[in-house]
C-alpha cells in the first residue's frame, strides 16, 4: 500500500490531476490511499490547464519495502526539486497595456483570441480591459465569462473612486464590479504630488480613496492593488508611499504591485525599493508585484531585480508592446525565471516550448512585423553568419547560444553570406545530404561570394538559397519554365479613379503552354497576380500561398537610375514563412526573380512533404 500525505496550497482544490497521479500509481500496480492535497503534478505537462500549487510538505510511504523503487521518478525528486522552487505569478496585461502602444488596436475578437492563448500557456493573471472607458471592453467580460480558462483568472482595470464621492456611488466602481471578473486591478496614486497637484486631493482623502475602492470591490473579488509612479513617489516622500501600500493592504488587498510608471529607475534602486515596500507591509498577508516600463531599456532587468528583492508577481505584456517604449516583455522574463534563474518556477512548472509561437502569434494579431532580434524567440535569436562561429556551432551549440533555441520553440540558422565559411554552408547543406561532398561545399561558396558581388544577400533568402543548393546539386526540378511576361503600367481607370496595371505571361508546364494575364494595383502585383493565376490549376495548392512583404533596395546607389536593384520578398502559407531574393537593374526582373523562387520554393517543399 502507497500512503502519500501532503500539506500544500492548492487552487481549485481536488483538481483533475490528482485523479491522474493514482493512475500512475495503478500503472504500476500499486494500491494507493492518501491524505491532503497530493503533489504537484510537474509530470503532466499534457493537461490544459494544471493547477497553481505551493509545496510545503510531501512524504510518501509504503508497507511493501520494495516499492519505493517502482514509484514515478516524480516522487523521489518532488522534495528536492520543488520544495525548493519559489513560483512566481505572471500578470499579462497585453490587451490594456499592450493596446496603448502606438499603431496598436485589437478587436474585439483579437482579445479574445489571445485570452484564450495566454490561458492555453498558463498564464496566471490576463488583465481584459478598462470597462468604463468603452464599449468593447465591456462586452470582453461579458463573452470571456462564458470561456473555460482553467486557472487562468481575468482581471478588469479601473482607478479608485473619485473624490467627495463614496466607492458604491462611482460610475468607475460600478463598472468594475459589472465586469464580474473573479480579480480586479485597481490602480491609485502613491506619488504626494499627484495626489494634491492632480488629483487636486488631500493625502489623507486619497488614503482614503484608495482603502474604500479597495474594501468595497473586495467584496466580490480577489483585489490587486497598482501603485502607480511608486518608485517617484518612494524617492520623494518614503513614508507616504508606503502608507498607500498599507491602506490598500488593511481594506483586504492581496496583491500590491510596484509600478515604475515612467520607466526610469535603475535595477539597484528598484530592488531596494522593492525591499522596503516588503518591510513596510510584512505585517499583513499580501504578495508584491512589480510593473516596469521600458524607457530606459531596463524593463527586463528591472522585473527580475524586483524578483530577486522578493517580489512575487510580474506584470508586462507579450512581446513588450505598449505606450512609449513599451512594458517589460513577459516572453524574456518568463524565459529567464523558468530557464536560467535558479530558485524559480513559473506557469506552473510547464516548459518554455510555445513561447516563440505565441509571440509571433500576437504580432500577427496585432499586425506587427517580427522583432527579429528579439531575444529567445526572435528569427536572429539564434543566427549565425561568422564562417568562424558556425564552425564551433557546429562542434558546441553552447559556444554561441546561451540556451538550447528549442527550449523556448524557436531553431538555430545558419546565415550565408561573403563573410561565411565552409561550416556555414555545411550546415545549412546538411538537410540535403550533401555535406560530405567537399567539391559541392567550394562550389556553392563561390557562387554565393559572386552572387553577392552583385548585390544578393542571403540572410532573409533562406528559400532562395536553398533552390540555389538544389540547382548547383543538380537536383533542382522546375515545375515550369517562363517564356516571357509583358507588362502595362501606368493605365489610368478614369471612372473608378485609379491607376492599374496588367501583367501578361505565357509558360511552360510539362509539355504544355499556358498564356494569361491579370491586373494589379502596380506592376509587381499584376505579375504576381498573373504568375497564381496560371498556375493555379496545376497546382491549386498555390491559392494558399500569400506575400506577406515586399521590400525593395537600391544596391548602389552611385549608379543613380541605372543602379541595381535587390528585392526582398517573405511568403507564407499555413505552415511557414520564407525568403526570397532577385537583383537586377530592372525592378520588375528583379521582383520576377523573387516571385518565381518563392512559387518554386512553395512547390518543392510540397513534394518532399509527399515523399517523407
Amino acid at each position: 500500500m502507497v500512503r502519500l500525505e501532503s500539506k500544500c496550497h492548492i487552487s481549485p482544490p481536488r483538481p483533475p490531476w490528482v485523479r491522474g497521479f493514482f493512475r500512475i500509481l495503478s500503472a504500476h500496480g500499486l494500491p494507493y490511499s492518501h491524505s491532503g492535497n497530493a503533489a504537484p503534478p510537474l509530470f503532466l505537462e499534457n493537461l490544459r490547464h494544471p493547477p497553481r500549487v505551493v509545496v510545503n510538505e510531501i512524504h510518501c510511504s509504503s508497507t511493501k519495502p520494495d516499492v519505493a523503487p517502482y514509484l514515478p521518478p516524480l516522487l523521489k525528486t518532488l522534495k528536492k526539486k520543488n520544495m525548493t522552487l519559489k513560483p512566481i505569478q505572471i500578470y499579462d496585461t497585453t490587451l490594456r497595456d499592450g493596446s496603448q502602444g502606438e499603431g496598436i488596436s485589437f478587436s474585439l475578437q483579437d482579445k479574445l483570441n489571445i485570452a484564450r492563448r495566454l490561458a492555453e500557456l498558463g498564464i496566471d493573471f490576463v488583465e481584459g480591459g478598462y470597462p468604463l472607458s468603452n464599449e468593447k471592453d465591456v462586452a470582453f467580460f461579458e463573452q470571456i465569462r462564458k470561456e473555460n480558462l482553467g486557472d487562468t483568472k481575468v482581471c478588469a482595470f479601473g482607478m479608485t473612486r473619485r473624490r467627495s464621492m463614496k466607492a458604491e456611488d462611482d460610475p468607475g466602481m460600478k463598472c468594475l464590479v459589472a465586469a464580474g471578473t473573479p480579480c480586479i486591478t485597481l490602480v491609485g496614486k502613491t506619488w504626494d504630488y499627484h495626489a494634491t497637484d492632480v488629483l487636486n486631493v488631500t493625502l489623507d482623502e486619497n488614503l482614503a480613496m484608495i482603502g474604500e475602492s479597495a474594501e468595497f470591490l473586495g467584496r466580490n473579488s480577489e483585489v490587486i492593488y497598482d501603485a502607480e509612479h511608486f518608485f517617484d513617489g518612494y524617492t520623494a516622500n518614503p513614508a507616504y508611499a508606503i502608507e498607500t501600500l498599507r491602506a490598500a493592504a488593511s481594506a483586504g488587498a492581496k496583491y500590491l504591485v510596484l509600478c515604475d510608471t515612467n520607466g526610469g529607475t535603475l535595477p539597484e534602486r528598484i530592488a531596494e525599493v522593492t525591499t522596503a515596500a516588503i518591510d513596510g507591509t510584512k505585517d499583513y498577508d499580501v504578495q508584491i508585484g512589480i510593473h516596469t516600463h521600458n524607457d530606459g531599456e531596463l524593463a527586463v532587468a528591472n522585473a527580475l531585480a524586483a524578483v530577486d528583492a522578493g517580489a512575487t508577481q510580474v506584470q508586462g505584456t507579450i512581446n513588450g508592446i505598449g505606450e512609449r517604449c513599451g512594458n517589460a516583455d513577459l516572453i524574456s522574463v518568463m524565459a529567464n525565471l523558468a530557464l536560467k534563474k535558479k530558485g524559480f518556477s513559473v506557469l506552473g512548472g510547464r516548459n518554455m516550448k510555445h513561447l516563440t509561437e505565441l509571440s509571433r502569434y500576437v504580432y500577427e494579431t496585432a499586425n506587427l512585423q517580427w522583432r527579429g532580434g528579439q531575444p529567445f524567440v526572435g528569427q536572429s535569436a539564434f543566427a549565425h553568419k561568422g564562417g568562424m562561429h558556425v564552425h564551433a556551432i557546429n562542434k558546441a551549440a553552447k559556444t554561441y547560444e546561451h540556451i538550447d533555441p528549442a527550449l523556448v520553440g524557436n531553431e538555430r540558422r545558419i546565415l550565408v553570406s561573403e563573410l561565411s565559411g565552409r561550416s556555414n554552408i555545411v550546415a545549412i547543406a546538411t538537410k540535403h545530404n550533401i555535406q560530405d561532398d567537399r567539391k559541392l561545399m567550394d562550389k556553392i561558396l563561390s557562387e554565393v561570394v559572386r552572387l553577392e558581388n552583385q548585390g544578393y544577400q542571403f540572410e532573409n533568402a533562406g528559400a532562395s538559397f536553398d533552390l540555389l543548393i538544389k540547382k548547383l546539386s543538380d537536383s533542382f526540378t522546375p515545375h515550369f519554365h517562363p517564356i516571357k511576361y509583358r507588362i502595362v503600367a501606368g493605365d489610368r481607370d478614369f471612372q473608378n479613379e485609379v491607376v492599374f496595371a496588367e501583367a501578361i505571361i505565357k509558360l511552360e508546364i510539362g509539355d504544355k503552354l499556358f498564356f494569361d494575364a491579370a491586373e494589379g494595383h502596380g506592376p509587381v502585383n499584376a505579375l504576381d497576380a498573373a504568375l497564381r493565376k496560371t498556375l493555379s490549376d496545376t497546382y491549386p495548392s498555390l491559392n494558399e500561398m500569400r506575400l506577406l512583404d515586399y521590400k525593395v533596395r537600391v544596391v548602389d546607389s552611385g549608379g543613380g537610375t541605372e543602379a541595381s536593384i535587390r528585392v526582398n520578398i517573405e511568403s507564407g502559407d499555413a505552415d511557414e514563412t520564407w525568403g526570397t531574393i532577385g537583383v537586377s537593374e530592372n525592378i520588375i526582373a528583379a521582383s520576377w526573380q523573387a516571385l518565381t523562387d518563392a512559387v518554386e520554393y512553395k512547390l518543392h517543399k510540397e513534394d518532399a512533404a509527399k515523399q517523407a
